[in-house]
């Protein structure tokens, strides 16, 4: 897949997702009105959605064709849908129908025209070019189409889960903590430049710098206001910003480096972020502190991370911490989707040379099989870039560094969307089979359990005495046609369950893998 490079920085700020035009009501006699549904592979809500559109314009773009050809209404539809269906999301390996990609559909049939809005899962999605050049392709090639418009948007910024979170993070799509670990291996570095590369790909980015004791974001970049301010009718911090990134850091607190007890550290980090007016971001980086202690932990625990990318260096030394930091991550549930190893190498006199020996980045992949794995050079400009307080992306777009940096935030936009989904459909309950069915994020495995099953199954208090361990719900009290009202994803580690009666199970992974499962279950009718 070809890769996108950073667009032209002094276009700065960038554009996030465009806002759908106001819409109004079209005589049905000249438009048709087309249904796109949104299945449960989609990475968002697991419901059936109805999109219709009213918006009455004259569409230009696309080619003409001579021959006028007569179509029914049902023809149109299916014609359109099935020409769209060809292209393939190669992220989720689904056509972008299924994915649900299609809406605002319309039809003019007198005239030839269609007009439709192709909405991706984010902004800054590496191949949205392609799908608007094979868009235009396969629905002007069908015969009786004379004239195509397709326009691009994508989703609003939401987590999963966001009635579960702080007001201040429920409009962020994907967080993404940088870890290594370790201090002095240019994690900083790392956090602020695949921010600032995310940006360029057209997406809303924060960065919040987690390192009270010694934060980096004050110098390594320029905002023209350098203190936060607060909203004394909210009682919320607003982010200062710099190329269109916004930013948080105890550094820009007016306090510079912190001097206090690590509960107190972990009460001004969880202050700092959840009560952050962030508005709408697609991806929200954090520079996360070195170790794996409690402020490592209050981090993991408050917010839900998305993703992590693992920053290391090829000495042993580096990789011995950083195996720690992917170790907690994954006791956590938090996927690791990508090693980046720094201060590789650097070239003189034609060759290659590796001052600091080689394999730890490609230890850290094999070892707890990290998909992806990428090199940064020694650089001279790189470091000067940090202390300068513009970041090397924005320097030298097209430069080799910014150029592994592009890759990296193709990596790491293509992965999210992947987790998303994965997240997303990984506990469904299937009406028409009356099952529950559960793929594990991470897992190739599919199973079914009885919904009476999982509901005997809570372990909460409610269900079992907390002293005794006495089992309080006795089998005959759930029936055995019980069937759930509500499932929602809890992170990546669970999902929760509404039941009829009102109550809420929160079902982690690993008990439902234990419980006993559905034989010859059949299949799910089709939608």
């Amino acid at each position: 897949m070809q890769l996108l490079h950073a667009p032209c920085w002094p276009h700065l700020p960038f554009q996030g997702c465009k806002s759908p035009s106001i819409l109004a009501l079209v005589p049905p006699d000249r438009f048709l009105q087309l249904s796109a549904i949104n299945f449960s592979l989609h990475p968002s809500k697991l419901e059936k959605f109805i999109w219709v559109s009213h918006r009455p314009s004259i569409f230009g773009c696309g080619s003409t064709n001579a021959t006028s050809v007569e179509v029914s209404t049902g023809t149109a539809e299916n014609d359109v849908l099935k020409a769209l269906s060809q292209i393939i999301d190669p992220d989720f390996g689904t056509d972008i129908v299924s994915c649900g990609f299609v809406k605002d559909m319309q039809i003019n049939e007198a005239l030839g025209e269609v007009s439709f809005r192709l909405e991706l899962t984010t902004p800054a999605c590496p191949i949205k070019d392609m799908f608007e050049q094979r868009a235009n392709e396969v629905v002007v090639a069908i015969p009786w189409v004379n004239k195509v418009n397709v326009t691009m948007s994508a989703q609003p910024a939401r987590p999963i889960f966001a009635e579960q979170l702080p007001v201040g993070l429920q409009k962020i799509s994907n967080i993404v903590a940088v870890s290594s670990c370790k201090g002095g291996v240019g994690k900083s570095t790392v956090a602020v430049n695949l921010a600032y590369t995310l940006a360029g790909m057209g997406a809303r980015v924060g960065i919040f710098d987690a390192d009270v004791y010694g934060p980096s974001l004050p110098t390594m970049v320029s905002p023209e206001n350098r203190l936060l301010e607060m909203n004394p009718e909210k009682r919320t911090i607003i982010p200062t910003e710099y190329l269109g990134v916004k930013l948080v850091s105890f550094g820009f607190a007016g306090q510079g480096r912190a001097i206090m007890r690590g509960p107190m550290v972990s009460g001004v980090i969880n202050q700092l972020l959840t009560t952050t007016e962030w508005g709408e971001l697609d991806y929200l980086v954090i520079d996360m502190p070195p170790g794996t202690g409690d402020i490592q932990l209050t981090l993991c625990q408050v917010v839900p991370l998305t993703a992590a990318v693992i920053v290391t260096t090829p000495q042993k030394l580096a990789f011995i911490d950083v195996a720690k930091g992917v170790r907690m991550f994954s006791k956590l549930k938090v996927p690791c989707i990508a090693v980046v190893e720094n201060m590789c190498h650097f070239d003189a006199d034609g060759k290659r040379y590796y001052p600091f020996g080689r394999g730890s980045g490609s230890q850290v992949v094999q070892q707890f099989g990290i998909p992806h794995l990428f090199d940064l050079p020694i650089r001279p400009t790189l470091s000067a870039s940090g202390d300068s307080g513009m970041p090397e992306v924005a320097a030298d777009p097209c430069g080799e560094v910014a150029n592994t940096f592009q890759d990296l935030g193709v990596c790491v936009v293509q992965q999210c969307a992947k987790i998303r989904q994965q997240v997303s459909t990984a506990v469904i309950y299937d009406k028409s089979i009356k099952a529950i069915k559960v793929k594990v994020p991470q897992s190739d495995e599919e199973f079914f359990l009885h919904p009476a099953t999982v509901r005997r199954n809570d372990r909460s208090a409610q269900s079992v005495d907390e002293w005794t361990g006495d089992q309080k719900l006795q089998y005959t009290d759930v029936p055995e046609d019980i069937e759930p009202e509500e499932i929602r994803p809890m992170g990546n580690y669970a999902v929760s369950i509404t039941w009829p009666d009102g109550f809420s199970q929160i079902a982690p992974y690993d008990q439902l893998q234990t419980m006993e499962r559905l034989v010859d279950v059949p299949q799910p009718t089709p939608v």
